[in-house]
């Protein structure tokens, strides 16, 4: 059995990418659950704290899916149904339903509820789903 050195920048990348992989899904749970008190309240503040929290979660989110472009497809050749690909997709399309999410956050108060909640509650679930499936399938190859 022969293994192959780990080069010290794939080190480091892999391990800033765990890292901060999973800040952007707290900010993202945070956001929708003051969407949530929001629908329940109407006090304007979780409207406003909820915008912030996406906005900083996207922030964050551009370092690991940067890494995890070059980890997936500049890398090594991964398999067609390789779960760090699905896991890559997923959280792709979840950052782009937060951008999306941090224009509806943009209007005024009253006009987030009905679309806000729902783009917060899809970003969370393809976040929960392209984790969980990573973590599921990784455990049985």
């Amino acid at each position: 059995m022969q293994t192959q050195p780990i080069s010290a920048r794939r080190g480091v990348a892999t391990a800033l990418y765990e890292l901060l992989n999973p800040i952007p899904l707290g900010f993202f749970v945070a956001a929708w659950i003051f969407d949530i008190l929001y629908m329940k309240t109407f006090i304007t503040m979780w409207t406003d704290a909820a915008s912030w929290l996406i906005v900083l979660g996207l922030i964050i989110a551009i370092i690991p899916r940067l890494i995890n472009v070059v980890q997936v497809w500049a890398g090594r050749k991964t398999p067609a149904g390789s779960p760090l690909k699905t896991h890559f997709w997923l959280n792709l399309v979840a950052v782009v339903l937060a951008i999306f999410n941090a224009f509806i956050h943009s209007r005024d108060a009253y006009a987030v509820v009905p679309m806000g909640v729902t783009l917060s509650s899809l970003v969370v679930v393809l976040l929960l789903v392209g984790n969980v499936q990573l973590a599921l399938r990784a455990r049985t190859v």
